[in-house]
């Protein structure tokens, strides 16, 4: 599989999550310290639209500030499915993975910052996942996938601020508890 469609199922198994939310839940701590629910899908949400603008060519001062504060409104898995269909159709353009986005860590070919989207964007999922009590078993072509992105990146990605510091496991964790420990989470 390659980056644009990897990035679009793990759209695809975060929106199962985010469906999952019940009403009660939107206010609950996730694995991300200082954010709650609604915060790390609004998150997640602004990712996905800024992809969808950087990935199509635009600059962040052209983006500006339109994409800041709540983009939830009152239907949080409506705004995720908006900006999850923006994202995974310009990943899906094969000429936007291979050219430059001017991405806030300065100009990174589109294939690579796919990939930091498919990497926020699971991740993210299973936070969700943790904080709403749901199945958090991640497919496990994803989690392989993932750690082929995260392992060469896992400082930059970590020096992001939006991972946690890696937690030291033994030998014989499974390649999801490998994954999550690279990013600071506790299986």
């Amino acid at each position: 599989m390659d980056i644009a469609e990897l990035h679009s199922r793990a759209l695809d198994a975060t929106r199962g999550v985010i469906a999952g939310v019940r009403q009660g839940q939107w206010a609950a701590p996730t694995p991300c310290q200082g954010w709650d629910v609604r915060a790390l899908v609004n998150h997640v949400v602004a990712g996905n639209l800024w992809a969808a603008e950087l990935a199509a060519g635009k600059t962040i001062s052209e983006v500006g500030d339109h994409l800041d504060g709540d983009l939830l409104g009152a239907d949080p898995l409506g705004a995720y499915d908006v900006s999850a269909k923006a994202a995974a159709a310009v990943f899906a353009i094969s000429r936007a993975l291979k050219a430059p986005c001017a991405v806030s860590y300065g100009p990174v070919p589109g294939a690579v910052y796919a990939g930091h989207r498919f990497v926020d964007v699971l991740i993210h999922g299973w936070d969700v996942a943790v904080a709403t009590r749901q199945d958090t078993k991640l497919r496990p072509v994803l989690v392989d996938a993932c750690l082929d992105v995260v392992t060469p990146q896992a400082e930059l990605l970590r020096a992001s601020g939006v991972f946690g510091d890696k937690i030291q496991l033994a030998d014989a964790s499974d390649a999801q508890t490998r994954l999550l420990a690279t990013l600071g989470r506790r299986a």
